[in-house]
């Protein structure tokens, strides 16, 4: 496991209670290089991806590596409305070392299978986008290439970009599609948020090229989440099982100006706790992952809290969701 950096049980604090009120007093701390992962039906697994290559190599903004950590710091200073039944691992970090992303992204893909063996929920933390490739060949890894698996993205960007000039945070869903024409399998990808400002002309022709579904920010609102609606239960509909990931550069930078490419034209926090609602009552996800978080240009800690919030409002939703376990 060179790639691998076990949990820092000191990243962990907050409030002390006693009564396990906090989520750094619930978090149980595993090093995959001592212990195994136990199977459980009722757990959240926190796995990092300290990685900036990606974002490197697409001329981006560096300091994402150090995003996995502090996205920690936060989520352990929130309250735990977990169930005593229901744990809450953080199994550590896959970091990319000497510029070996695709190491890394090996190793990454690695490990969302067996938190998936395991029965429980990965969340990952990351770290660029170029997170996203290896999280869906975990995912693929343990389904099976003839699983259709759906991949919701809330972003400003298609991420799409041809790999002529390589593999980069801007590549993982043009690699995945390019995976499935391999396996003779369906792409099935629907992207929230998309900025005409963010992605150029030949990115919306690949994006139709390849049959991707859409919502361009301007309609990704609440004034018009009807129309949302329709367009992601439709989505829903083909696919058994849904891999959602969350780049925070989708955000407005009033939101999140900790990111790799900020800008105040995102879309806001509230549309997608409302979209994420309708995606967990679905039954089908299977698994999630935040994007682009970069401490390095943060701002009191905004984009760090809205990562946490995001996450915590996840693992709520899904543990008191009695259909979902």
């Amino acid at each position: 496991m060179v790639n691998y950096q076990k949990p820092e049980t000191a990243i962990w604090t907050g409030r002390k209670s006693g009564q396990q009120l906090y989520l750094h007093e619930k978090v149980q701390c595993i090093d995959l290089n001592e212990s195994s992962l136990d199977s459980n039906a009722k757990s959240f697994a926190l796995l990092g991806y300290a990685c900036n290559e990606g974002v490197k190599r697409n001329l981006g903004r560096i300091g994402a590596f150090d995003g996995p950590d502090v996205i920690r710091t936060q989520l352990g200073k929130m309250p735990n409305h977990l169930g005593s039944e229901t744990k809450l691992l953080d199994i550590g970090s896959v970091q990319c070392l000497q510029e070996d992303m695709e190491a890394a992204q090996e190793d990454l893909s690695e490990k969302v299978k067996l938190i998936l063996q395991s029965k429980a929920l990965p969340v990952l933390l990351g770290g660029g986008h170029d997170m996203a490739y290896a999280h869906y060949n975990g995912i693929k890894k343990y389904l099976g290439k003839n699983t259709p698996i759906g991949i919701i993205n809330f972003d400003a960007h298609f991420d799409l970009r041809s790999t002529e000039n390589g593999n980069n945070s801007g590549t993982p869903f043009y690699q995945i599609a390019e995976d499935c024409k391999k396996d003779n399998a369906p792409f099935h990808y629907l992207c929230l948020g998309i900025r005409k400002d963010a992605n150029d002309k030949v990115l919306f022709q690949t994006a139709r090229d390849l049959g991707v579904s859409y919502i361009e920010n301007i309609v990704f609102s609440m004034n018009e989440f009807k129309k949302v609606t329709r367009t992601l239960l439709d989505f829903i509909k083909k696919v058994d099982h849904i891999y959602v990931t969350i780049d925070l550069d989708g955000f407005s930078s009033a939101y999140a100006p900790g990111v790799s490419a900020p800008s105040p034209m995102g879309f806001t926090p509230k549309m997608v706790l409302e979209t994420l609602k309708l995606i967990i009552g679905s039954n089908k996800m299977i698994s999630i992952d935040i994007a682009e978080m970069n401490p390095k240009y943060d701002i009191d800690n905004h984009t760090a809290k809205l990562a946490a919030s995001l996450i915590h409002f996840v693992l709520d939703a899904k543990n008191y969701s009695n259909q979902l376990w």
